[in-house]
């Protein structure tokens, strides 16, 4: 069975971006290969050692776009009542404020603010309304002070 995966409308664009570029960057790298070839002797070839390389790297990520895309659920943002992907919230945690944006596994980033719903904060906070208290997995604890 295919793994669902959780997108926000913005995430979809930007894969979609992302494998738009891919595939136009794929006749470059074919003229690299087919120019490095041009050099004889691949077994010692630089040149097309390093663009089977990128070659390898850029189909495995257009690969992995499609799948993603394949089975994405897109959550529509708007006004939540409780925690869940796409809500933007507002969290006390170790007596400090902190604000994020619950997002699906593939678009987590942590240090820009984007938490994955499976991550042990997501975990925690799934489901919760405004006024919630919640335990993460070490212990701490915290508020849910604002969804949005």
């Amino acid at each position: 069975m295919k793994k669902i995966v959780n997108l926000t409308k913005d995430g979809k664009a930007e894969l979609e971006k992302e494998l738009k570029a891919l595939i136009a960057e794929r006749p470059q790298v074919a003229d690299r290969l087919a120019y490095a070839r041009s050099f004889g002797d691949l077994k010692e070839n630089q040149e097309y050692t390093d663009a089977r390389a990128e070659q390898r790297q850029i189909e495995t990520r257009i690969l992995e776009i499609e799948e993603i895309l394949k089975n994405a659920k897109v959550i529509e943002t708007g006004s939540f009542e409780k925690v869940s992907v796409g809500a933007k919230i507002k969290i006390k945690m170790l007596g400090k404020e902190h604000e994020y944006t619950i997002v699906g596994e593939v678009e987590a980033d942590p240090l820009n603010g984007r938490i994955s719903d499976i991550s042990p904060i997501g975990k925690a906070i799934m489901g919760k309304k405004v006024g919630d208290k919640y335990v993460l997995p070490n212990g701490n604890e915290g508020e849910i002070l604002a969804i949005e």
